[in-house]
């Protein structure tokens, strides 16, 4: 089979779909644009499978490149069978390939090597023959004694010879199969503490052993953290005797035979020292890989739910970075995000000045007018929420507040970005200046932000750091394209994640925009250097001109399909000045009206003939033209806003909450309920049915109701159940 069918069957679907995307990816097109604007070819696959079937595409192409690779090498020893080949042909995972290679593959000396240098392999071979039942194994080991190798007693013959026989046995594909497969199936991964006198956060693996095929991923990454750390020891412990039954199932033909007992004893070597420790570790890797590969698929997903939040628009808002000792940065923002004024407060200790820090609050709402206070998550965040929510109530001000996450937030305010953009303000200012536009605008915030920084996941600094990375990389990207950007007032870092545009580029057009004034239609991105036809045509759809020209650059359509949208327009009487206004709620009635087809779906298909488009596309310019640009996020809850606080103190077993998911990982979800500390939902708490994964219930940014069903005062901790 080759890697389209296989590819094909994998993800079901047709093998022409997979011709054509494969085609696509060749040609260098960007998975975003594939996935809106090339529907057709693909047959609408979505933005996550062509993510998938890339992905899974390199890992068969690196897959069959190495077969090849291991073909031609192996012949070139001279020892490549027909069988063999047909073995590395059938391969599907890369670590089958390489345990057929193992025993061609050009070793450092071992004790096997110099015994096949002292004259031992035809020994080994009658050893392995096992044919011989009469006499004892000295008489044929005497034959191949040898001073003037080294080989001075019948004793060393057989040594050597078991030493190649061995090697034999762990080169051996089958059996290392066999033997990695009856590992995983019923050993066990053992953790013990390196001193248990020691109060770690590992206690709980002090003394523990848990099933290598039932262990939960996140337990995998704790106890590779605290072996790490030197807190944990751990191995990977399986039945010998089950181990060496296995391997004396294909080794022994002949119980008879006067080698028996040596190579019963050699099997026993050939685990102990040369297979248990390379399969232990492949255990170890295995574990750990499909832990990451979980564990960023987490990130991804809690990533894309952050960035995805809606926007918070046309909102005036004072927001506020928590501290202690340095105080509160303040800084407010006008609607656009625009920084008004800034100042320092100091309402929680040492110096509790919350006299001062009212008035000063009270002379920028008074000066500036403010909707919505942000108060940062992060150090002395409720005290500061208690104060600002006391200053409302009592002042009565129309004004509500809410909490934001501030992950990343110093790691912005520090940045090389962030100078560039205010080189004039304090890295605190620019902290808390970040906070407030994540409320009124995430996604063009965040994206200013190292995806990893964000924080919304596990063991983010444990994992494969470029795996992570890239699937980051790869949520934000198609977040930032299925949004859409606006071309006059995008940051070089929003623009650097639109598909076809890279950083280099970003900063050209934002130069472009500065020298030249407002884009005023997408054409004069051709204008732009280096932004060739090929970037252009990757790019253009996602750029969105709001007051330009063209109608049409307001939205998502495309302008290799701008033909086919004006005749649309004209076909169905159409003012396209509508289209700027807000669209045209009436176009799809229009439609059936024209063309009176038995359904509206009929009519689409007529008209697409007679424009000659396809039928995905056109069903996207019709959406497009009812609602023109429309932002996806609409669709996300919406956040949570307060003008009163809880304490820890108020909370009471049973009572019923309103709460913001802030994390999703393996064992449940994380949630903001209004004190100190996020309450935990436990997997076992969220649904009555048994669920796989916390994912397939919540993700980052949901508003869901909880039952308090535990309080820890001494640790802060707060158990919640969705099961009300």
């Amino acid at each position: 089979m080759d890697i389209i069918q296989k590819l094909a069957a994998e993800f079901k679907v047709k093998t022409s779909q997979v011709e054509h995307t494969v085609e696509l990816i060749d040609e260098g097109n960007t998975i975003p644009f594939i996935a809106r604007y090339r529907k057709e070819v693909t047959g609408g696959l979505t933005d996550v499978i062509l993510r998938d079937m890339d992905e899974r595409l390199r890992y068969l192409r690196n897959l069959q490149e190495r077969k090849e690779e291991v073909i031609r090498l192996i012949e070139e020893q001279g020892k490549l069978t027909d069988d063999l080949k047909i073995e590395i042909e059938k391969a599907e995972v890369l670590q089958r390939v390489e345990d057929l290679y193992k025993p061609f593959k050009q070793k450092k000396a071992t004790r096997a090597s110099k015994a096949k240098e002292k004259g031992l392999e035809p020994l080994a071979m009658i050893m392995f023959a096992q044919l011989k039942t009469e006499g004892i194994p000295e008489d044929y080991a005497e034959a191949f004694v040898n001073p003037e190798k080294e080989v001075n007693t019948p004793k060393e013959a057989l040594q050597g010879a078991m030493d190649i026989i061995a090697e034999m046995i762990a080169d051996d594909p089958e059996i290392t199969k066999e033997v990695r497969e009856k590992t995983f199936e019923s050993g066990a991964i053992v953790t013990e503490a390196s001193d248990p006198e020691e109060k770690t956060v590992y206690e709980m693996y002090y003394d523990r052993s848990e099933a290598l095929s039932k262990i939960p991923n996140h337990r995998v990454l704790a106890i590779n953290r605290g072996e790490k750390e030197k807190k944990l020891k751990v191995k990977v412990n399986v039945n010998v005797d089950d181990i060496h039954d296995l391997i004396e199932r294909s080794i022994i033909k002949n119980e008879k035979s006067i080698f028996f007992d040596l190579l019963l004893e050699t099997i026993s070597d050939a685990y102990k020292r040369l297979m248990a420790p390379s399969i232990e570790r492949e255990m170890r890797n295995l574990l750990t890989e499909r832990a990451e590969a979980e564990a960023v698929k987490i990130f991804a997903k809690n990533t894309e739910s952050l960035l995805m939040v809606p926007p918070v628009k046309g909102k005036k808002v004072i927001s506020i970075d928590p501290g202690y000792r340095t105080g509160c940065k303040v800084a407010v923002l006008d609607e656009t995000g625009k920084l008004k004024a800034y100042a320092t407060i100091y309402p929680t200790q040492p110096k509790n000045d919350v006299a001062g820090a009212e008035a000063a609050l009270k002379k920028m709402v008074e000066k500036y007018g403010a909707d919505i206070i942000v108060v940062g998550n992060g150090t002395a965040s409720r005290e500061t929420e208690e104060v600002v929510a006391n200053f409302i109530k009592k002042n009565g001000y129309d004004i509500q507040y809410t909490i934001v996450n501030e992950a990343g937030a110093s790691v912005y305010s520090a940045s090389k970005l962030a100078a560039e953009e205010y080189p004039n303000l304090d890295v605190t200012t620019r902290g808390a200046m970040s906070l407030g536009r994540r409320l009124q605008d995430p996604l063009a915030e965040l994206v200013k932000i190292d995806p990893k920084s964000i924080g919304v996941g596990q063991y983010q600094h444990d994992i494969n750091q470029k795996l992570l990375e890239g699937a980051l990389t790869n949520v934000v990207e198609d977040c930032v394209n299925r949004v859409g950007v606006d071309l006059n007032t995008a940051s070089p870092s929003l623009l650097s994640y639109i598909a076809g545009i890279n950083m280099g580029i970003a900063k050209n057009i934002v130069a472009y925009r500065e020298e030249n004034g407002k884009f005023t239609n997408r054409k004069q991105l051709m204008k732009v250097s280096k932004l060739g036809e090929k970037a252009f045509n990757q790019c253009a759809g996602f750029l969105r001109i709001a007051d330009g020209d063209n109608p049409l650059d307001a939205t998502s359509v495309h302008p290799e399909s701008y033909k086919a949208a004006n005749a649309m327009m004209i076909k169905l009487c159409v003012n396209p000045e509508d289209i700027r206004k807000g669209g045209d709620k009436t176009i799809e009635e229009k439609i059936k009206q024209t063309y009176k087809a038995k359904s509206l779906k009929e009519s689409i298909s007529n008209m697409a003939k007679e424009l000659e488009i396809g039928e995905m596309t056109l069903e996207d310019i019709i959406g497009e033209m009812k609602k023109p640009a429309r932002d996806p996020r609409e669709d996300a809850p919406p956040v949570i806003f307060r003008n009163d606080v809880k304490s820890f103190e108020d909370l009471k077993i049973d009572m019923e909450l309103e709460g913001t998911v802030r994390n999703v990982v393996d064992f449940g979800a994380f949630v903001d309920i209004g004190v100190k500390n996020d309450g935990l939902v436990h997997i076992s708490q969220m649904s009555d049915k048994y669920i796989k994964h916390p994912m397939d219930v919540v993700s980052v940014g949901d508003t869901i109701k909880v039952k308090i069903i535990s309080i820890d005062h001494e640790k802060m901790k707060v158990g919640l159940t969705m099961k009300i």
